[in-house]
């Protein structure tokens, strides 16, 4: 008897920016640890736009593909929707036409699962149910020969647990493909707790040689993106739920400012903010509810509302006909100072130096301890280091924003106390509007917006690297190519500074002692090892 298949929805992840579509590859003889072979069958259960993105992959690539739906006339539905897409990658010229009628008549639709007897491997893309998953394969293991690989395209179910009930759990496998599957070149590889080391290595191997950019992971909740992703939308919101900056100026400070191709505000409307909460929610929960992980009051109001992005009309934005997006706050236009003094060494802030000497700015250095700069009025602008500005009683202290290219950012943000005299704050505005930045001035809120956002990231890549998740290079190659991030975390944390990074978030732990900002063993430990390498 079939399982119950159903299509699943869209994953947490999208990309904002699409690759080329991926084209046909030469085959690539193999062993016992090569890839499948082109002339095997790949099997596709599930037919929505997963299923259908990852049959495509396959059969661009050279397999014959057959694909099932338990949904009575879905296959068949998919298989025309392939074929069409087909012809639009002939009329763009991405395929010829000879290579779409070879593809087309290597693409079949199954009525019965008995009819994927043949496939050497089985990817399921079908709803996000633990049981519905397990009694598929179940299924499947009845029809199947025992050499096949299984493998499923979960983004937040447990590998292991699908698995479990198994007779032959080792051949079990999973392939994370992200959203859209032709397009997007990451694929996690995730290998259960029962998965065969040969059998990954075959999953690997295949994905690779469709012209994919495979990553190993081990079986973690929300395996390596969607783990290491969650402070992108967590800090945001943290931010926006202390009533320090709005959406909109949010979202171009992460753009403007540290390079994300999307703010968090727009993405999770582009991703569904039911999609996004459950899958925060889901990791929140696998994690024993880890305070690292901590779902939005904010973001479960708004899919309680019914408001849940582009899909509804109206998230965090309107989406109407004709609707404005609403603009983030930049400052008025104010004068530049003519001099300042920089103290000391500014770290990653260190190229702003010789931005303000090229804009006519005379810049004095006092070679001391302090790594601030002293405005002309005699306040202070610091960067974001998890302090506040209300603890400096006498002092008026600005703060600005981590970048990730002080050159290339169009926006730079400040943050004051409430009663910071405007003398101070203007010409802490105009120094860099004379950069020819946009500038933002949010509420006194510790870590701001980019540098609490990559401290946190950060923090869970190397804890998932010193854990055994993926090595650093899979993490930071993951996070670039799935999520669109304009750096890796750990290659971000290691030009800011491992020790930097781990102090900021020490500040904030102190301010917010909940545990969440907590700096793990892991940053901790490259922050010694980062300072024993200086001292050398």
């Amino acid at each position: 008897m079939s399982a119950n298949v159903t299509v699943r929805g869209s994953d947490d992840v999208t990309a904002s920016e699409p690759a080329a579509a991926v084209e046909a590859s030469e085959d690539v003889a193999g062993g016992a640890l090569g890839p499948v072979g082109r002339d095997r069958t790949v099997a596709v259960v599930g037919t929505g736009t997963m299923g259908q993105g990852i049959a495509q992959v396959a059969l661009v690539a050279g397999h014959p593909v057959r694909l099932y739906d338990s949904a009575p006339g879905r296959a068949e539905e998919a298989v025309a929707a392939l074929t069409a897409r087909l012809d639009r990658l002939v009329e763009k010229g991405r395929l010829d036409a000879t290579a779409r009628e070879a593809a087309v008549g290597r693409l079949y639709a199954a009525q019965d699962l008995a009819e994927l007897a043949d496939a050497a491997l089985v990817v399921e893309a079908i709803v996000e149910l633990l049981p519905v998953k397990q009694q598929l394969f179940a299924d499947l293991e009845k029809v199947v020969g025992d050499d096949t690989v299984l493998a499923t395209n979960t983004s937040s179910l447990s590998v292991t647990a699908i698995a479990g009930g198994l007779r032959l759990p080792g051949r079990f496998v999973g392939l994370h493909f992200f959203n859209p599957a032709p397009l997007l070149p990451l694929v996690e590889v995730v290998s259960g707790f029962a998965t065969e080391p040969d059998v990954a290595t075959r999953a690997y191997e295949t994905v690779k040689g469709w012209g994919k950019t495979p990553v190993r992971c081990a079986d973690t909740p929300g395996f390596i993106v969607n783990r290491v992703a969650r402070p992108f939308y967590a800090e945001a919101l943290r931010v926006f739920e202390e009533g320090a900056a709005d959406p909109a100026t949010i979202d171009a400070t992460l753009r403007e400012c540290g390079g994300f191709r999307m703010g968090p505000f727009e993405l999770t409307d582009l991703i569904g903010q039911d999609v996004n909460e459950a899958v925060t929610r889901s990791v929140w929960e696998s994690f024993y509810q880890d305070p690292k992980f901590t779902p939005s009051l904010a973001q479960r109001r708004l899919v309680e509302s019914g408001r849940l992005g582009r899909k509804t009309g109206r998230g965090w934005f309107s989406y109407a006909e004709g609707a404005e997006r609403p603009e983030p706050h930049t400052a008025a236009p104010a004068e530049a100072p003519a001099k300042i003094v920089v103290h000391g060494d500014l770290g990653p802030a260190e190229p702003l130096v010789a931005l303000f000497e090229a804009a006519g700015i005379e810049v004095r250095r006092k070679k001391d301890d302090g790594g601030y700069i002293r405005l002309p009025g005699g306040g202070e602008l610091n960067l974001a280091d998890g302090e506040t500005s209300f603890e400096y009683l006498k002092e008026e202290i600005v703060y600005f924003d981590l970048a990730l290219d002080y050159a290339r950012a169009s926006r730079i943000v400040l943050s004051t106390k409430e009663d910071t005299s405007p003398g101070t704050l203007a010409e802490a505005v105009g120094l860099f509007q004379a950069l020819g930045k946009q500038v933002s001035v949010i509420g006194d809120v510790p870590g701001m917006i980019v540098a609490r956002t990559v401290a946190m990231l950060a923090d869970l890549a190397a804890d998932a690297v010193d854990r055994g998740v993926a090595t650093a290079e899979d993490v930071d190659t993951a996070m670039r190519l799935g999520v669109n991030y304009p750096a890796g975390p750990l290659e971000w944390a290691r030009k800011v500074g491992f020790r930097r990074t781990s102090a900021l978030l020490g500040e904030l732990h102190e301010r917010y002692p909940t545990g969440r900002y907590a700096p793990s063993t892991a940053l901790v430990r490259r922050g010694y090892a980062e300072d024993a390498e200086d001292s050398r």
